[in-house]
């Protein structure tokens, strides 16, 4: 596994705790900040997937 996918797994699972915790507490910003990470995590894992291409 690539760094970039590495980087990809950590954002994805912190924006889905991020997620839950902010639906646990009726927190919409930290929802949004969640679901945000994790499209950050998938914009990595096709960087990773990219790079990988090229090699």
């Amino acid at each position: 596994m690539e760094s970039e996918h590495i980087k990809s797994a950590a954002n994805k699972l912190t924006g889905k705790a991020k997620e839950k915790l902010g639906e646990t507490v009726d927190d919409k910003s930290l929802e949004l900040k969640g679901k945000a990470q994790q499209l950050k995590g998938d914009a990595q894992n096709i960087l990773g997937d990219a790079k990988d291409a090229v090699e």
